[in-house]
Formats: C-alpha cells, structure tokens, sequence
C-alpha cells in the first residue's frame, strides 16, 4: 500500500495543534502567554479517573462540535426516560410473543412495561434506561408493585439481585420497522420460549454504552488468562497474534496505587499484597468482581457516550489548551504495545484502536465469523453482524494509513447520501489517495475488469461488499477491507462476494474469471464441499449449504435483485433456527412473492412454518427443492465482467 504523503500529513497534524492552542477553552482558559504561537504537548496521562473532566468542559470551547454532538445517536446511547425523547410509542399497546405479552404504558410522567408470560409469570417494571437511538431503543427497568408513578419497587425475581436492581426488558424498538421485537433476536442465538426480564444493566455492556476511565477497561488484559468476567474488554485478544498489542505495566506500585484507588470508588477494598505477576493478577481479579457487582451511574464518568469516551481523559487540556488530548491511551504506569517490528504507530491507527474500544463486538456464542473460520477456534475472522465495525477494519488493509473518520463523522450522525456516494465511482478518491495508480479510468478498468464508470468500479463495491447484517433487517457493509478473489474468503466463506452483484453466474464461471483476470488459482474439491456443485448458483446454494450468517447475506441479495427462481428456498428460511435470520428471510419473501407475507415471526416455530406454507405453498410442496443451477430467472443488478 502506499504511504500517506508524509509532509502533507504532519502539516495537518501542525496545523492542528496551531488551532487547538490558539482557541483556548472557555471558563478553564490560562492566563495569555508571551509567545505568538504557543508550544504544545500531549496529555502525559488520561486513562485513570482524575484524568476526566466530563463533556461539559468542551461545550465552551467548541460549541459547534459540541452541539451537533449532543444530538448524535452515539451520545445518546444511555438517557434517563424523564429527561429524554422516546421514539417507542408508550401508548398502551400490546406486544405479543408466542402465548406471552409486554403491555407499554405512561402513568404520572413514568413509563412501565408489564410482561404476562406463562412460563416466567407476570412482573412489571417503571423504565429507568432508554438504551441507543440510531436504528432501535432498548430498555432497563426495576421491578415495581403496579404500573403507577408511585408504586414501590419490589425484590427482583431474578436470583441474587435485590430491591432496585435495573434489569434489561426484554422488548426493542425497531426504527425500520416501526414495531416491537424481542430484544435477544438483534444478534445470533437460538429460540427463545418466551418473555423475562434478562441480565442486570449495570452489570453487562455499560462501559461502552457510557463513558467510564479507560483504565477500568484494560484489566481483563492487564490480567490475561482465565480473567472473571465483568464489563469490559479489550479488542486484542480476538485479533491474530501479529496484529495484537499488549498493556505493559511499567510503574508496578503506581499501578497498584492506581488500582486500589479505582476500587475505593465503587466501595471496595483491593490490595496489591506483593511485587509479583500472581498477586498483581489476583488483585485484578477481586477488582474485575468487584466492578462488575458494584459499579453504578454514580461511579461513571457520565452517563451516555462522551467526548472522552473516544479523546480519553482531558481534564490536563480543559486547564490548560496548550496541553492536548491524545486517542493514544496514555498513563505514568503502564503503556500500550505494538508487535514486535510494527514500525511507528500511526494517528490513523490511535483512531481506529479509540473505535474498536466499542466497535468490536463479536455477537453472542454464536461461533462462525467470516473468512471460514470460528470465534472460539484460535484465529477469529470478521464479525458477520453489526456493532463489529471496527475490529473487522483493523483486520484490513487500511488500518495503519486511513481511519474510521475518513468516511464516518465522529461528533454527528452520518448523511445517508454521502455514505452512498462513497460506494460509488464518484467516491472513489477516498482510496485513490493513498492508491494513486488506480485514479485514472483505464487503470481502474485495467485492475477491476469492470466499466470504471458503472457500479463495478466503485472501489467500494468489491474492497467492502454489503454481507453483513445490520440492525435494520438491511445488509450493510463488512469493515474488514480486502479483496474478494481472497483464498480465505473464497475457500472459506459462502457465497462468494462476486455473486454480490453478478447473481445470475454459477459458482464455476466466477471461479474462472477470477482465476483468468487475476492469476488466480482456487481448490475446486474445497469449492464442490461449499456448493455441491460448480454449477450452483451460488446464492441459491448458500440458502441450502451455507451457515445461518452467510444465509441471511444470500437472502438481502436475492430480495433485494428480485430473483423471483428462490422465492422457494426463502420461504423455507421462514425456519431457520437463528431468529435473525427469520427476518431476512421474511424481507427477502415479501419482495419475491411482490405483495407482503402474513408470517408472524413472533409465533412458534410449527405456527410460522404453518403460516409459511399458506403464504408459499410451492416451497413445501415435495420437501426440499433441488439447489437450482440455470439462471434462467435471474438477472444481475450491476455491470457484468468485461471479458477482454
């Protein structure tokens, strides 16, 4: 790859911190100093508690940002209900699942669901957590006497959680869709039997949900193997070994120090009783115990995300501007490592590590991620589901020259439009930046084998193919950027990402044309296990062979290019053991039929598939179709192969 133009890029970095320093901050602005242009540094520490100043020390400053900011989705991933808009209609109505219900209602300003449920029994909670903002709401809530502003709260039902413990319900809001659904089906697991309340709030995802000291977060790494689980975690252990850093503790009674103090703040005694790796690692783990059943909204930074949820500890630069804040994590007692030969850390990849503290996720136990490889079997691949972003990017071939806010506003909410004009030519000097050699047309033609000015010649549209599952039921696009004419991916994943747009081709054509435009060579036996035959389409093959994440990725394309030859094969989909996957399914079903399909997702399995068959009775007719091969019915949504 080629460099980022060095020059260019340390003048915007100069620049910058000529800016920062200049604009001061607010009521915390020093007296002037003598010098025109005063001398900047970088914050010496900003991952420990006394590093924080809250966001409210940037407003004065930069109001603008600040602003926009405050109204962004991501600020507003934790709000207090009576403090908050709510997109959720809480008008009394009614959602049903299996033979249970949530009724939502409003009483004297507060908002409550009330579940009736035949296996959990009936309970009712006053919502004190409205959870994300950008495509569905979530909510917390305790458990209370009666649906009434003042009701009293009750023990919990849930073992071992007292009075006043705020629990996940277990209900969404789905913006898309304009409906309820049940809260576990976002992500990759199995049937659910029916409606409860799930795990404690502040004992599960609030470290990236809000904004807490990043030390906090270091201490499953810092202690390694065999950490007990609590709330955070660190993207490296599910990177390969040759991208993975490491925190080194180079201060060891500082960070004993530091790790008592952190612990005192939510009530508890931890002490480092030694000099050694043993009871530094038992210490960790009392603290880990310890944050997970004792961390409370109090002890956070500030609820919601923050300014220094991605800047890091600021308060050196809201006292003085001349001190800058820095994305590296940076403390007196410990410090971050790059592998071994890594070369100089670039400020695109202290980004992009600030992005994967949240953007990381590998959903559930669900086990298989993309490039053929298990979440559990050594080397993970990408994330097939959304909130993965930015780990899958690490994994690419961009990560040390462009970062996440390249193509992402960090402090809005992106413009849908200019997200799409980046998947198209006209997006693509993003990447012709640092990729010069492909700027001209001829050249793109030359290296893509498509017309540089249809859709095949948008770097996009290969380097990032839409196959994952957002939380909208639409596909969105995998972060991990390569090329798909990988070995890993076409060995190892189904379909194979040219069938993405070139539908209407069989396994064995694309294959070949791989092979003849890019000297490449394929295992034709590995090819045949996926498929089961070269002459598959491979769409309609994965909807009978493939797993349940490269099941959902066949279904938003088939639906979505109207190739009517699989409605059969979606419909059986109606099925699939991972709910998810249902709604891709019942999308893919709706445009194919051309008229909606009154399948109730939220009914037993035996009632959807009964609801299937009414709905597309051919699909069941003789048991399992036979993997169609022709594409007769098919047709491709973007520019084919040149095929000089």
């Amino acid at each position: 790859m080629t460099r980022v133009r060095g020059a260019a890029a340390r003048g915007r970095v100069a620049l910058l911190g000529v800016a920062l320093a200049a604009g001061a901050c607010g009521a915390a602005r020093p007296a002037p100093v003598a010098a025109p242009v005063a001398r900047t540094t970088r914050v010496a520490s900003n991952v420990v508690r006394a590093d924080y100043a809250g966001s409210a020390r940037c407003e004065p400053c930069h109001r603008e940002i600040y602003a926009a900011w405050t109204r962004s989705p991501m600020h507003r991933m934790t709000r207090v209900p009576e403090t908050t808009d709510v997109r959720a209609p809480i008008d009394g109505r009614v959602f049903r699942f299996k033979d249970d219900s949530a009724r939502v209602t409003e009483a004297g300003g507060a908002r409550f669901v009330s579940l009736a449920s035949t296996g959990f029994g009936d309970h009712v909670y006053r919502v004190t957590r409205v959870i994300g903002g950008r495509y569905r709401e979530d909510f917390a809530g305790v458990e209370v006497a009666r649906a009434a502003a003042d009701a009293p709260v009750i023990e919990s039902h849930m073992s071992g959680h007292g009075p006043g413990a705020e629990l996940l319900l277990p209900l969404s809001y789905v913006f898309e869709t304009g409906t309820f659904r049940l809260k576990g089906y976002s992500v990759m697991v199995g049937e659910r039997p029916g409606l409860r309340a799930g795990g404690v709030w502040n004992q599960t995802c609030v470290f990236c949900h809000n904004t807490t000291p990043y030390f906090d977060a270091t201490w499953g790494e810092l202690h390694g193997p065999g950490a007990p689980a609590y709330q955070g975690e660190i993207v490296d252990r599910l990177l390969p070994p040759e991208r993975r850093w490491t925190f080194e503790i180079t201060d060891a009674p500082a960070f004993g120090r530091a790790l008592e103090d952190e612990a005192r703040v939510v009530g508890a005694h931890v002490e480092v009783a030694g000099d050694g790796v043993p009871a530094r690692r038992a210490a960790l783990a009392e603290g880990m115990r310890a944050l997970r059943t004792r961390l409370r909204p109090e002890h956070f930074v500030e609820l919601g995300v923050g300014c220094e949820s991605c800047h890091g500890g600021s308060r050196a630069h809201a006292e003085d501007p001349r001190v800058l804040p820095d994305f590296a994590p940076k403390s007196t007692f410990m410090r971050a490592r790059a592998p071994e030969g890594w070369g100089e850390v670039t400020r695109a990849e202290w980004i992009n590590r600030a992005c994967a503290r949240c953007h990381q996720v590998l959903f559930s136990r669900y086990p298989f991620t993309w490039e053929g490889r298990e979440r559990r079997g050594g080397e993970a691949g990408g994330s097939s589901i959304t909130s993965g972003e930015a780990r899958d990017f690490l994994l690419g071939g961009c990560a040390r020259q462009m970062s996440c806010v390249t193509c992402h506003d960090p402090h809005g909410e992106d413009r849908k439009e200019a997200l799409a004009r980046l998947a198209t030519p006209a997006g693509n000097g993003t990447c012709t930046r640092c990729h010069e050699a492909y700027a001209a047309p001829e050249a793109l033609r030359a290296h893509a084998h498509h017309d540089p000015a249809g859709a095949g010649g948008s770097c996009v549209a290969c380097h990032m193919p839409r196959k994952n599952m957002g939380l909208g039921y639409a596909l969105t696009r995998y972060h991990r950027i390569g090329s798909p004419t990988e070995t890993s991916r076409v060995e190892g994943d189904r379909p194979l990402e040219c069938a993405l747009c070139h539908v209407d081709k069989s396994v064995g054509a694309l294959v070949g044309d791989m092979e003849r435009f890019w000297g490449k060579r394929y295992d034709r036996a590995r090819l045949a296990a996926l498929y089961g035959d070269l002459s598959a389409l491979p769409l309609e093959a994965t909807l009978a062979r493939g797993r349940p994440h490269e099941q959902a990725t066949a279904l938003g394309v088939l639906g979505e290019a109207r190739v009517t030859a699989a409605l059969p094969a979606a419909a059986r989909q109606l099925e699939n053991p991972i709910p998810l996957v249902r709604y891709y399914a019942r999308r893919a079903v709706d445009a194919l039929a051309g008229a909606p399909c009154a399948v109730d997702l939220d009914r037993t399995t035996p009632e959807i598939e009964a609801a299937a068959r009414r709905c597309v009775p051919q699909a069941f007719a003789n048991g399992v179709a036979p993997i169609p091969s022709s594409p007769a019915s098919a047709r491709s949504h973007a520019d084919g192969f040149d095929e000089d």
